[in-house]
């Protein structure tokens, strides 16, 4: 059979292609949870994720090779990081087995029978989707099903099957789908009840420029039926002229007080293991919150859960009482550690935007009086670009130590095109940081080890395993004691 998913009752066999992917490998639990028969191949099986894998008891295969098909799955998924000159893709072709990407499977098997809830935005995406699935959990059950780009505290992971009929929560990734389909994840994702947090330019290996971003989000908009609801961020240009012509409903959240917004938010308090605040309804107070998570954006990303919640018909009380047992998200403002009195923080910001926004949250959550260091890596397809190298120069202002690693696969990509890291120290100087480039994870394990003194707050910044600096890092501080 060519490209295409065959009869839904039908597939019960699954290969995925590519597993290891973050994606790809959350996908492969899913489909697990769900019933089905699931193994999966990639190059160089890869922890954490083949760890995750393991303990599911999904087989792996290593390598791309004609003879992984040999046990002829009803449906070979395939995964945005194969290229159509894949060994094992080019078998694909030739077998005639059926074959779809990701999110045309999870489309097909999952949403089509569910009411998709649908999180999309330059930012905010996985903490948002991680509230609702959680909040969805605690008032609508566990016909709630979800599949997440983090994982979930509560949950010890970032999917679950759900039932037909009740709320699927879904990130809306707005990255390309198969080789031979490139447009959004997200435009398969059947969008009915949808939050579109922000709009930037963002992704410089996927889109020229923010036109070009734009014109993603409008397909999404586009898609949601006029029996929908669209909740969007007033607080940015970019998007209101994107939401403004949507056929669903358009709720506008905000949190700086924009007129256009029905939604708004503001923080009460603050301190170390959350932070109170209110949402108003068309300036009446809707009522009081309490969150483990904290800062603007975090306030806004709440804002929209508490608004969407109240669309569905749930009480200001039990949305309170369902968001006050969130536990996060791992790699979102996750304390790892703390020794000696150091607290060491992970979180996944990279885009400039974001590092401003999470040091201003950190700085809110621990004072302005507990020194901050940032340790930055430069590895997404986006940090490793210069594409916002002026923007970074500022986006540290907020921190007083910032340690820069080399770039991840530096020798990848051009120099004319490489982001440099001299230059961010030299910006980050100006505006009045104890910056430095640093050689390897070793020194920046060394230099903390030497500088860092209790009451010190460390905010790792990267989305990778970072040469295990989580690992290293803890050890070398009590050691240094």
């Amino acid at each position: 059979m060519p490209h295409g998913i065959p009869d839904r009752d039908a597939v019960r066999r699954i290969h995925l292609m590519a597993i290891c992917g973050t994606g790809m490998g959350a996908f492969a639990g899913l489909l697990k949870a769900a019933g089905y028969d699931v193994r999966g191949s990639d190059a160089g099986i890869y922890p954490p994720m083949s760890t995750q894998l393991q303990e599911q008891k999904i087989p792996m295969m290593d390598g791309f090779r004609a003879e992984n098909l040999d046990w002829q799955p009803d449906l070979v998924v395939v995964g945005n990081a194969i290229r159509k000159i894949n060994p094992e893709n080019q078998a694909l072709l030739d077998s005639g087995l059926a074959y779809a990407s990701f999110p045309e499977t999870l489309s097909e098997l999952f949403l089509k029978t569910r009411h998709p809830v649908v999180v999309a935005g330059t930012h905010g995406k996985t903490t948002t989707s991680s509230i609702i699935a959680h909040c969805l959990d605690q008032l609508a059950g566990a016909s709630t099903g979800f599949l997440i780009g983090g994982v979930l505290l509560n949950f010890g992971r970032n999917f679950r099957p759900g039932e037909d009929g009740g709320f699927f929560v879904v990130e809306g990734d707005e990255y390309d789908t198969a080789w031979w389909d490139k447009v959004p994840k997200f435009i398969h994702y059947r969008p009915r009840s949808t939050i579109l947090t922000s709009v930037e330019f963002d992704h410089a290996d996927i889109y020229r420029d923010l036109d070009h971003v734009r014109e993603a989000f409008t397909m999404l908009v586009e898609l949601i039926p006029a029996d929908g609801v669209l909740f969007a961020c007033a607080d940015g240009e970019h998007v209101p002229p994107l939401a403004d012509p949507c056929a669903a409903p358009v709720e506008y959240y905000s949190t700086k007080g924009d007129v256009r917004a029905a939604w708004q938010g503001r923080i009460i308090d603050a301190d170390r293991d959350g932070m109170t605040f209110e949402v108003l309804r068309q300036g009446e107070l809707l009522g009081r919150f309490r969150s483990s998570l904290i800062g603007e954006h975090n306030l806004a990303n709440l804002v929209a859960v508490v608004g969407l919640l109240t669309w569905h018909g749930y009480g200001a009380a039990d949305i309170a009482e369902a968001l006050a047992t969130f536990q996060g998200v791992r790699r979102r403002q996750e304390i790892f550690g703390e020794p000696r009195g150091i607290t060491l923080i992970d979180d996944f910001a990279h885009h400039p935007t974001a590092v401003a926004v999470t040091i201003d949250a950190t700085r809110l959550r621990f004072g302005s009086d507990r020194r901050l260091w940032v340790i930055f890596e430069p590895r997404t397809n986006t940090t490793r670009r210069n594409i916002f190298q002026e923007q970074y120069g500022r986006a540290f202002d907020g921190c007083d130590v910032l340690l820069v690693a080399p770039v991840h696969l530096a020798g990848s990509l051009a120099e004319d095109e490489r982001f440099d890291p001299d230059k961010l120290v030299a910006d980050a100087r100006e505006g009045g940081v104890d910056a430095r480039q640093a050689t390897s994870v070793d020194d920046i394990v060394a230099d903390l080890a030497a500088r860092a003194r209790p009451d010190d707050v460390v905010l790792i910044l990267s989305n990778g395993g970072f040469g295990g600096i989580y690992e290293l890092l803890p050890a070398a501080l009590l050691a240094a004691g």
